[in-house]
């Protein structure tokens, strides 16, 4: 018998390359301004926010992990890079000692979860809410504008007619993706987001692998708590609520399964163009705010769902198979 060919793009991926064309031509279809390449960069400016942070869930949800501060995190990252420029510190300074704070509240996270044995959905709720706290008590409550011509380079400046914004998550993207697929540490990380038990008998150290996962989520928020502050020529306290539900639901959306051990960045980067091109979508045919969370919480769901569906398909092929081999 002939060996079947293993399909270069799985059911998944393919279903999701549908609802992404179904969901552009419904839009298209109530406003032809949302096909056109104008529209096309600001859909990927947009995204570009939320895909940093959807390559640190990545990671984390592989490993069965989560973190519900990003929003608060780049809020907070913004706010400092704003004051810091402001001050007049050189930009590699500036844009240094706001990822080490990125960094710093990566560890913390890790900490809560590792040594106090938090739930990681709690652990990083404390964090969403203390470090939304200090975004509003390091400026006063007030957004701080940006006068440092240096540092608003950052969101003005174009590459090929690509903002800089977009261009760093593809390379953001593109280098965690093949560490992901590639190194010991990405396999490290399937590992214990597929039983953490097991991967420490075979000599892996779960919680250091953690504590890089939190690390690379907070430097990643840095990096765009600096960019989306250049962008709006201002860091502001009260912006990037509910950041993390965007990724979140991009991440689950993209095939990663929310009990960990599944998933890859390709899925990934395509939830990432389906919930920013379904929010932008909402906005331009003047969907009133609160029917736009309605429809973001019923893509969740829907998510969630599918989430749900795959991973009772996983557990047939796997007693299927087992069954086989007996």
């Amino acid at each position: 018998m002939k060996k079947q060919k293993k399909l270069i793009i799985s059911g998944d991926k393919l279903t999701m390359i549908v609802a992404i064309i179904v969901v552009v031509t419904l839009f298209t279809c109530l406003n032809r301004n949302y096909l056109s390449l104008t529209n096309a960069v600001n859909i990927l400016v947009a995204a570009s926010l939320v895909g940093l942070v959807a390559v640190g869930h990545t990671y984390l949800i592989i490993a069965a992990q989560n973190d519900l501060s990003p929003g608060s995190l780049v809020a907070f990252t913004g706010v400092l890079a704003a004051l810091l420029a402001e001050k007049g510190l050189p930009l590699t300074l500036v844009i240094f000692l706001t990822i080490i704070c990125g960094a710093i509240v990566g560890v913390f996270n890790a900490l809560m979860v590792n040594k106090i044995k938090l739930d990681p959905f709690i652990a990083t709720l404390v964090t969403q809410s203390v470090i939304r706290g200090f975004a509003y008590i390091i400026c006063g409550g007030k957004p701080v504008s940006i006068s440092n011509k240096a540092f608003l380079k950052i969101g003005t400046a174009r590459f090929a007619g690509i903002p800089l914004s977009v261009w760093i998550m593809i390379i953001c993207i593109a280098i965690f993706g093949f560490i992901l697929a590639k190194t010991k540490f990405g396999r490290s990380i399937y590992a214990i987001g597929g039983n953490k038990d097991a991967a420490r008998l075979a000599g892996l150290d779960p919680q250091k692998i953690i504590l890089i996962c939190f690390i690379m989520m907070g430097v990643l928020c840095a990096i765009g708590g600096i960019i989306f502050s250049s962008r709006m020529n201002s860091g502001q306290p009260a912006a990037n609520v509910n950041l993390e539900f965007d990724s979140i639901t991009a991440v689950i959306l993209g095939g990663v399964s929310f009990v960990g051990g599944v998933g890859d960045m390709s899925g990934t980067i395509l939830g990432i163009i389906l919930i920013q091109s379904f929010n932008t979508g909402l906005t331009m045919v003047n969907v009133p705010s609160f029917w736009q969370y309605v429809a973001k919480g019923a893509l969740l769901l829907f998510a969630l769902t599918t989430d749900y569906i795959r991973k009772q398909r996983r557990e047939k092929e796997l007693l299927a198979a087992s069954m086989r081999n007996a």
